[in-house]
């Protein structure tokens, strides 16, 4: 729901940009335009990255397609780098060798205005969604955002946010425009929310990357994650333990351990696969191997949580610390 409010939102104002960046001959509505555009455009590899991800596990991917949607998102991420950074540093220089004066900045004014309040009721959707699930974690929004591996919501976040403050961007260089009476101002605009786009690109590049190379969740999940399957009936010892992300909020779980009693070989596996049939039935489980612990190693320590086993265990969809 998040990102089709963003969708519709950088339509509408990609358009109303667009024919006042032609009205106006302004540089810095230029690369608003493109901006927006781009934005819109990113929003489409967003959606076709949740719905990739979505799709069930089967014989050819046992782990799920939820890796596409980092894949996806990346894409989407380059497309702010080229369509968005790129575009508008470009026009700002050719802008500044060239520097025209804005027409009818009232115009502007009015598309910005309009755009901001569009802007920010999409911005505004993604923050509160982003506030509830990082209270529900006890963690800041930001922090929470940049490191979820809701790729979805970082992307649409992080552009809203990035749409904002270009807007005020592109408004503040067409006042000092207006003001010193230099043209230039308006290409320096340009050029600010070209540099702006790029950093947002880099952050988002950077943070899919990390997912799609690998990545575990934090010690506080991981030490949960352990003290679950220690409080497991039946379990004495976990001697090994790993869980990585496959896709946005979906994990994959690796674990030995040694269970009581001493049961018969077809029995020990009986009890292996109850265990691992409970663990797969989380909603964010994608997949979980359990094997059994040799008898000579020594059982893993985990520290207690901050807060309950069970609330942990079914937030795992926090990203690396």
């Amino acid at each position: 729901m998040t990102v089709v409010i963003a969708f519709v939102a950088n339509i509408l104002v990609a358009i109303a940009k667009s024919i006042a960046a032609v009205i106006t001959g302004s540089a810095a509505m230029v690369a608003e335009a493109a901006h927006s555009w781009a934005d819109a455009g990113n929003e489409i590899f967003l959606i076709v990255a949740d719905r990739s991800g979505a799709r069930e596990k089967d014989v050819k991917h046992p782990f799920g397609y939820g890796r596409s949607s980092f894949v996806w998102s990346l894409i989407a991420a380059f497309g702010i780098f080229t369509a968005g950074s790129i575009v508008s540093i470009t026009h700002g220089i050719q802008e500044l060798n060239n520097p025209a004066p804005v027409e009818s900045p009232t115009i502007a004014y009015i598309v910005l205005g309009i755009a901001f309040i569009l802007e920010g009721a999409s911005f505004t959707q993604a923050l509160l969604r982003s506030r509830k699930l990082a209270r529900r974690r006890g963690r800041r929004t930001f922090d929470y955002v940049l490191d979820t591996s809701d790729t979805t919501l970082r992307a649409v976040f992080f552009e809203d946010a990035a749409a904002l403050i270009g807007l005020a961007l592109a408004a503040g260089a067409i006042l000092m425009h207006q003001v010193t009476g230099f043209a230039y101002w308006d290409a320096i605009g340009s050029i600010a929310v070209g540099v702006l786009l790029g950093i947002v690109a880099i952050v988002l590049i950077q943070r899919n990357l990390a997912f799609l190379v690998g990545t575990a969740v934090s010690k506080e999940l991981r030490d949960a994650a352990g003290l679950a399957l220690l409080n497991s009936p039946g379990v004495s010892r976990v001697t090994y333990l790993h869980i990585e992300y496959v896709g946005p909020n979906r994990l994959f779980l690796v674990a030995e351990v040694d269970l009581t009693g001493d049961d018969a070989e077809h029995d020990v596996a009986r009890r292996l696969r109850d265990i691992e049939r409970q663990i797969a039935e989380h909603e964010l489980i994608e997949a979980v191997v359990l094997s059994l612990s040799v008898d000579d190693e020594p059982s893993l320590t985990f520290d207690p949580p901050t807060s309950s086993t069970a609330s942990l265990i079914s937030d795992l969809a926090r990203g690396p610390e």
